[in-house]
């Protein structure tokens, strides 16, 4: 009878799948915490500086040009059309020197009619003054007949009067003859009343009269000045920078005619950034680049409103200014603001702003790569800026714009 032999236990398939398994959570595991490889990024193609301590010239720049200090402009008082041009833009003038001549028949009409009107007044006048005058002598006249005839009754009256007092005269003639004296005297009161007003109301009439002379004087001299407003003339020395017209062309009130500016006073206006012209301010020393050569200037003014996105200031400059200034000319100016003796400071990072926080990357000592770390701002420069927090003295940080590398907190440099 066969005995049926116990099959051996086979563990070791089950252990060897055990042991793999746990290998592969290990690897797993592991894997899951290494941190992902850096990108790397050209050493040459970005721009590295070290941050050092040590004085700080805080400075801000911009581009402007140089203009007249004194610049006439030469506006057209009435319209016309123009005849003749002299003078063309670049040729030095005095102040009497003609540039063009206008034409307008009515202005020339206009200003006839008002030497019409103002002759036909002042005639008006005379003739007024003339009428009222005889009208005062012949009162005048009356007057002196009536205190005349006044005395002479006065005289008949004492007389009769007398004549009276010893019986040689009725008293009805001593009567009347007082009347007559009292009537004189009345007449010669009411007359010298007459005169009297007749003589203000002269006075009254001419001086009416003589207002509306000069008013039409006054009328007359502005016509005569528009007609020679057509001759225009240059009102200064100088030299005649722009005259923006043609024979024949047609001019209104108040158009440019030409610009006359004095080339050897000239001043530097820049463009500063409105978020870095906080601090400017009148008196502050500038340095002024006319390619031609550096002249140093103060700040004359500051504009108080920003223009498209900039402020407008003003650089006094010397009087000798290098050989090829002229108006109009692109120059850069920096201004500086202040010195600061012993400051953290590096090169002025990319889209950097003063008193803020950026996120840099810092070089790692004696390796390769760069960690992102935040780093406070402070007092800002044009090619630097001050660091308050973040970094310290010798640290190596990439200015350069690295918005490419936002999603990532490590950089390698090769």
């Amino acid at each position: 009878m066969d005995i049926p032999k116990a099959r051996p236990q086979r563990r070791k398939p089950f252990l060897l799948v055990g042991l793999g398994l746990a290998v592969l959570v290990a690897v797993t595991v592991g894997l899951a915490r290494l941190r992902p490889a850096a990108p790397t990024v050209e050493r040459a193609s970005v721009w590295l500086d070290t941050v050092k301590r040590g004085p700080l010239v805080r400075q801000v720049k911009g581009a402007g040009t140089l203009v007249p200090e004194s610049i006439r402009w030469l506006t057209a008082d009435t319209a016309g059309r123009v005849e003749r041009i002299l003078v063309r833009p670049g040729a030095t003038v005095t102040k009497g020197t003609l540039l063009m001549e206008l034409s307008n028949p009515d202005v020339q009409l206009q200003a006839l009619e008002a030497e019409r009107q103002l002759a036909s007044a002042e005639g008006d006048f005379l003739e007024l003054r003339e009428v009222l005058q005889t009208q005062r002598l012949s009162q005048q006249a009356t007057v002196a007949t009536l205190t005349a005839e006044s005395a002479d009754a006065d005289r008949r009256a004492q007389a009769n009067t007398a004549l009276f007092a010893k019986a040689f005269v009725g008293d009805l003639e001593a009567r009347q003859a007082r009347e007559k004296a009292e009537e004189a005297r009345q007449r010669l009161a009411l007359e010298r009343q007459r005169l009297d007003v007749m003589a203000q109301s002269l006075r009254q009439r001419l001086a009416s009269q003589q207002e509306q002379v000069e008013r039409l004087k006054a009328v007359a001299r502005f016509r005569r000045q528009q007609v020679e407003s057509m001759k225009v003339l240059a009102g200064e020395d100088g030299v005649l920078q722009e005259l923006p017209l043609e024979l024949g062309q047609w001019v209104t009130p108040g158009v440019l005619l030409a610009k006359v500016v004095k080339p050897e006073r000239l001043k530097a206006e820049l463009r500063i950034a409105e978020t870095q012209a906080r601090d400017i301010l009148p008196g502050l020393k500038a340095r002024v680049d006319t390619r031609n050569g550096v002249v140093e200037g103060t700040v004359a003014r500051v504009a108080p409103a920003a223009s498209q996105g900039t402020v407008r200031v003003e650089i006094a400059l010397p009087d000798a200014l290098p050989k090829g200034a002229r108006p109009d000319l692109t120059v850069e100016g920096t201004v500086e603001l202040e010195r600061l003796d012993d400051v953290l400071s590096v090169g002025r990072p990319a889209g950097a702003q003063a008193e803020s926080t950026l996120a840099l990357f810092r070089l790692l000592p004696g390796g390769d790569e760069a960690v992102r770390i935040p780093v406070k701002l402070g007092r800002g420069s044009v090619n630097a800026v001050e660091v308050v927090q973040g970094l310290a003295e010798g640290d190596q940080v990439v200015l350069s714009d690295m918005t490419a590398w936002d999603a990532v907190e490590r950089v390698r440099l090769r």
